[in-house]
């Protein structure tokens, strides 16, 4: 078992969800053109497996500026209802800005704070989206972080994550990837996880997984029923 748990080890987080907060709030206006550009596609392609229906409620992890948050409210449509919930201060006002602009404001409510201690009752979703999110996370919070997911998603209720992964092997462009991280976690905070092992062992069921790559780097498009 201790060997099968060593297979599994992942890089740390090498900074404070303080130092994350401010990062985000100081690069928030101008993300959409930096690393989100490039996330959007892998972002699409989860939100689409999750398949997202009119009238359910949705919550969305770590928004960021608001792309797949207003995709989510267009879908739920005037029955349904999306909530969001992100760290930083700086991406809640860019993707209320962005919400207000399509008109979507009144399907849609917008969180700040600490997933890992989610401000929502038991079993209020019907899906639950988290896209390049999870493996910002601290290893020791993210388990924290998925049992509180299970507690507000209803019986059979779906759980959508893209995120960079280590179950493809050991790779040269992985290793350099990772001591970039380590080296300036602020420019590179995003790790690769191992992402079915961590939901296999918070009591998820795997409905689909998909491999996909950010340029050289490796991903998992992963749903999940509670």
């Amino acid at each position: 078992m201790a060997g099968q748990e060593d297979s599994h080890k992942i890089s740390g987080v090498h900074r404070t969800k303080e130092e994350a907060k401010k990062t985000y709030d100081r690069i928030s206006t101008i993300y959409y053109w930096l690393g989100g550009i490039f996330e959007r596609r892998l972002a699409r392609k989860a939100l689409s497996y999750l398949k997202v229906e009119s009238g359910e409620t949705v919550l969305e992890i770590g928004f960021g500026t608001g792309y797949c948050l207003q995709q989510i409210a267009l879908t739920v449509g005037n029955t349904g209802m999306a909530y969001g919930i992100d760290v930083s201060e700086g991406m809640l006002r860019v993707t209320r800005k962005r919400l207000q602009k399509a008109t979507l404001l009144n399907r849609v409510e917008l969180f700040h704070g600490d997933a890992s201690k989610l401000p929502f009752i038991n079993e209020t979703f019907n899906a639950v989206f988290m896209s390049f999110t999870l493996e910002l996370f601290d290893t020791p919070d993210i388990p924290q972080l998925l049992t509180e997911v299970r507690r507000v998603m209803k019986a059979g209720g779906r759980l959508g994550v893209v995120s960079l992964s280590r179950s493809k092997g050991n790779s040269v462009p992985l290793r350099i990837y990772e001591w970039i991280h380590r080296k300036w976690p602020k420019y590179a905070d995003c790790r690769p996880i191992y992402l079915e092992h961590l939901l296999h062992r918070a009591g998820y069921t795997i409905q689909r997984k998909k491999m996909d790559n950010l340029f050289v780097l490796p991903l998992e498009i992963v749903v999940a029923i509670k």
